[in-house]
C-alpha cells in the first residue's frame, strides 16, 4: 500500500483496455477518481458497476467505453442515462457492448471474484428475460440436490476504485453508512485505489464497522469531497440539484461536451473540496 496523489494512483494502475469498477451504493460514489481517469485519457475500457449512474454516463459520452457490465443503469431519482442510451441506440459517439445482470448476479459475481472462483452460482433468473439476451447467464445442475441454478462469470476487475470516509496512517480504510458491494469489489480486483475524505491517526472503528486492511489496497489518496455529488455519511449531504441538472445537460450532445470540458477536463480533484465548501455555505 502507498499513499499517492489521485493523479499518481490513476497513472500507476489504469491502462487502455482495462476493466474498471467504480463502486459505491447510493453514497461514497468515487466521482473524483472517475474524473481523473477521464482526464488522463484512458479508453477502450470495460466498466463494471452495480447501479451505474452519471459517472458512467460521462465515460460513455466521452467515447471511452468498449463494454458495460452492470445491473440497472440510471440517474438516481431522476431517470435514464441519456448518454448511455444515445450510445446504445445511435452508436454516438461510438457503439458500446452491454452485459446486463440482476443486482443479485453482480453481488455474487464480485464475491466469486474475491474468493478466486471462476464463476458464481445462485438461485435466480428463473423465468427472467435477461437470459435470452445475455449469453453469460448459464444454468447448472447442483450435483448434490439436482436443483437448477444460475451461473455467471466471476468479476475480477483490473482496478477497483472506491471512496471512503477515512484511512489511518498505515493505510487501513474505514467505510461507514450504507455499504454496497465495495468490500467485495476491492477484494476481487487485481489492484484497488481508495480515495478518502481524511487520513487520521486512529480509525476509532467499532467491531462491526467495514474496515479494509492496508494489504487489500494498492493506493490511498486523500481527496476531500471526492464523492460529490453523491453523499458521504456523517460528512456531507447528497447534492440533489446536481443530479437534476445532469439530466438536462446530458440530453444535448453539445451541452454535454461543453460541461465535460469545463467541469472535468479542465478541472482537478482539488475542485471537489471547493464544491463541498460551497454547498455548506449555501446551506448556512
Amino acid at each position: 500500500m502507498a499513499f499517492m496523489t489521485l493523479r499518481e494512483a490513476v497513472a500507476d494502475t489504469v491502462r487502455d483496455g482495462c476493466s474498471i469498477a467504480f463502486e459505491g451504493f447510493t453514497h461514497l460514489i468515487p466521482h473524483a477518481a472517475a474524473h481523473e481517469v477521464m482526464r488522463q485519457g484512458m479508453s477502450d475500457l470495460t466498466l463494471i458497476r452495480m447501479t451505474p449512474d452519471i459517472v458512467y454516463d460521462q465515460f460513455v459520452g466521452l467515447g471511452r467505453v468498449k463494454k458495460m457490465i452492470f445491473s440497472y443503469a440510471g440517474n438516481p431519482g431522476v431517470g435514464l442515462l441519456r448518454r448511455v442510451r444515445d450510445a446504445a441506440e445511435n452508436s454516438w459517439p461510438k457503439p458500446i457492448e452491454i452485459e446486463e445482470h440482476s443486482h443479485a448476479a453482480m453481488a455474487n459475481a464480485y464475491e466469486a471474484g474475491a474468493a478466486g472462483l471462476p464463476c458464481a452460482m445462485f438461485r435466480g433468473y428463473l423465468g427472467a428475460g435477461l437470459k435470452e439476451v445475455n449469453p453469460n447467464i448459464k444454468s447448472v445442475i447442483c450435483p448434490f440436490t439436482g436443483e437448477d441454478l444460475a451461473a455467471v462469470p466471476a468479476l475480477k476487475p483490473d482496478v477497483t476504485f472506491i471512496h471512503a470516509q477515512r484511512a489511518d496512517r498505515a493505510g487501513n480504510v474505514l467505510l461507514e453508512g450504507i455499504v454496497g458491494i465495495q468490500k467485495e469489489a476491492v477484494l476481487a480486483a487485481r489492484k484497488a485505489v481508495v480515495t478518502v475524505e481524511e487520513i487520521v491517526d486512529d480509525l476509532s472503528a467499532h467491531p462491526n464497522m467495514t474496515v479494509l486492511p492496508h494489504w487489500t489496497v494498492h493506493a490511498v489518496c486523500k481527496v476531500p469531497g471526492g464523492a460529490h455529488p453523491s453523499y458521504v455519511h456523517g460528512m456531507y449531504d447528497r447534492d440533489n440539484a446536481a443530479y437534476l441538472e445532469w439530466d438536462k445537460i446530458a440530453a444535448d450532445r453539445q451541452a454535454f461536451a461543453d460541461w465535460m470540458e469545463e467541469h472535468v477536463m479542465r478541472a482537478s480533484s482539488d475542485d471537489f473540496a471547493k464544491r463541498i465548501k460551497g454547498l455548506e455555505r449555501a446551506a448556512s
